[in-house]
């Protein structure tokens, strides 16, 4: 079933109707921006409905953030900002196995990638590292490198335990009170 809002208009919505500040601040406004607009569409994303859009780089890409970034404005507070994590990174795997990734300009596929960054898996930071290491990319991969770190000490992000309903440990909450610890 055709959603209203295609590829394009994600896109568009992403990287020319708002701008990158807004893509990391933390903002009840543009939460409710991104539910009431795509909403609908993230359940359908979820769903695995917006499979036609993988015919393209584009497309690919704009499921990609509809699942990895809008969940996080979406569902934010809420364990259900990182469910659809899984779906993203295999959707971001299969891309780049396809090579479908290098169709996208560096900026854009910094957004692709995102979802090797968000994981809490250590070989898929390795990963990361190596996407984030290519030419346009270098100004992303300090904050792959910060990411890693974490992951690396830890094996998971400590600023979601809270929300994750996980136990932190007396480190990891010694580390979320230094400046920087969460992202």
């Amino acid at each position: 079933m055709p959603h209203a809002a295609g590829p394009d208009a994600v896109l568009a919505f992403w990287f020319e109707e708002i701008s990158p500040k807004q893509w990391w601040d933390k903002s009840d406004d543009f939460d409710r921006l991104v539910a009431t607009r795509f909403g609908a569409l993230h359940q359908a994303a979820t769903r695995g409905e917006l499979h036609a859009w993988r015919s393209s780089a584009d497309g690919r890409l704009a499921e990609v953030i509809v699942l990895d970034q809008f969940s996080r404005n979406i569902h934010r507070d809420s364990p259900l900002a990182f469910a659809s994590d899984g779906m993203a990174l295999v959707l971001a795997q299969e891309a780049v196995a396809e090579g479908a990734d290098q169709a996208l300009a560096p900026a854009r596929r910094a957004f692709l990638y995102l979802p090797y960054m968000h994981s809490e898996s250590a070989l898929i930071h390795a990963l990361a590292m190596d996407l984030y290491s290519q030419p346009g990319l270098e100004g992303n991969l300090d904050f792959e490198r910060r990411h890693k770190a974490i992951i690396d000490r830890f094996g998971r992000y400590p600023h979601r335990n809270a929300v994750l309903g996980r136990a932190s440990t007396a480190e990891e909450i010694e580390f979320l009170k230094t400046p920087g610890s969460s992202f």
